[in-house]
C-alpha cells in the first residue's frame, strides 16, 4: 500500500485499554503502518513494560489513574507537529473521548470504549465483567489479577477456549483497580475524570464503534453514550459490528473493523472542520 498523500493526516496514536498493554494493537499497528500510516502506540504511564513482566510485578499497573493517563498522552499527543488520528479500546476509547474534548486529534475513534460519564446503562454482563475488581472495595488500590476464566468470559467469549487461553497467555495483564473503580462510580463524582462537555461544537470528529457480543461495554452502553453527543453540532457516528467481542482488536476478522475505522478516521479528518458540524443521529 502506498504512502498517505502529502498533507493528509499520516498519525494515529493508539491508546489501550484496562486488562491490556500496547501489544494488543499489534495487528492493527502493523497494519496501518503496511498503509504508509506513522503509528504511535504509547502504554500508559509507567506500563512500558512486557506483559510476563507486568504480571511478575502488577506494581506500575496499580499505580495508574484516569487523571495520569489522559494527562500522560495528552502531552505525547500535543509534542506532535500535527493533530494525528486518535484511537483507543476499551478504557482507552474513554481517554480518546476526553482528549477529544481538550480540542486534540483531527479524528478520534473509540472503539467499544468504556463509558464516560453520563451513561447510566450498566447491563449484567458488564457488571460480572467487572466483579474480579468490583468485589473488593480493597481492590482500587490494586492491580488485580485476571484469570485464565475471567477472560474467557470477558474477552474470550467468541473463541474457543484453547485460542481464549492462548490470547490471555500473550495480551491479558492484571486490571487497574483504581481505573476500574473512578469508571464505574464516575456518575456519582461531580468532578470525574470521565467527563466530557456533551455540547462541543469545535471537537474533532468522532466515531464510536460497539460489538454485538461484547460483555464487557455491551453495545446498548456504546449506543447511550454516543447518543449523549445530539446536542453537539459535531459529526458524531455510531456502528456497530455483528459477531465482535470486546477482544474486537485480536479477534479473528479484524482486519475489516480496523480498517473501517481507519477509513471513516481519514474521510473525517480531510473534511473541512465547517463541514463536520452535522451530527449523524447515532443509529439504534
Amino acid at each position: 500500500m502506498g504512502a498517505t498523500p502529502q498533507g493528509q493526516v499520516d498519525t494515529i496514536v493508539l491508546i489501550h485499554g484496562l486488562w491490556m498493554t500496547p501489544r494488543s494493537w499489534e495487528g492493527w499497528a502493523q497494519r496501518y503502518t503496511e498503509r504508509g500510516m506513522h503509528v504511535i502506540a504509547p502504554a500508559w504511564p509507567g506500563m512500558d513494560r512486557s506483559v510476563e513482566q507486568l504480571r511478575d510485578d502488577p506494581g506500575p499497573i496499580a499505580e495508574q489513574s484516569m487523571a495520569t493517563i489522559v494527562a500522560h498522552y495528552d502531552k505525547i499527543i500535543r509534542a506532535l507537529p500535527r493533530p494525528p488520528i486518535i484511537m483507543g479500546h476499551s478504557f482507552g476509547g474513554l481517554f480518546a473521548q476526553v482528549l477529544a474534548d481538550r480540542g486534540l486529534g483531527a479524528a478520534v475513534v473509540g472503539v467499544h470504549p468504556a463509558a464516560i460519564k453520563g451513561v447510566l446503562k450498566v447491563p449484567l454482563s458488564q457488571l460480572r465483567s467487572g466483579f474480579p475488581i468490583l468485589r473488593s472495595p480493597a481492590n482500587r488500590n490494586k492491580a488485580v489479577p485476571f484469570t485464565e476464566d475471567d477472560f474467557a468470559y470477558t474477552f474470550g467469549n467468541t473463541m474457543s477456549r484453547e485460542d481464549s487461553d492462548r490470547a490471555w497467555q500473550r495480551y491479558a495483564v492484571p486490571g487497574a483497580g483504581r481505573v476500574f473503580f473512578e469508571g464505574a462510580f464516575a456518575n456519582l463524582d461531580p468532578r470525574s475524570p470521565a467527563r466530557v462537555d456533551f455540547g462541543r461544537n469545535d471537537r474533532a470528529p468522532l466515531l464510536l464503534m460497539a460489538g454485538e457480543v461484547d460483555h464487557v461495554v455491551p453495545a446498548s452502553v456504546v449506543r447511550a453514550n454516543a447518543g449523549l453527543y445530539q446536542k453537539s453540532r459535531a459529526l458524531t457516528a455510531y456502528e456497530q459490528f455483528a459477531g465482535r467481542s470486546h477482544f474486537t482488536v485480536g479477534q479473528d476478522g479484524w482486519e475489516p473493523i480496523a480498517d473501517y475505522a481507519l477509513d471513516w478516521a481519514l474521510r473525517a479528518a480531510a473534511l473541512p472542520r465547517e463541514a463536520t458540524i452535522a451530527s449523524e443521529a447515532p443509529r439504534r
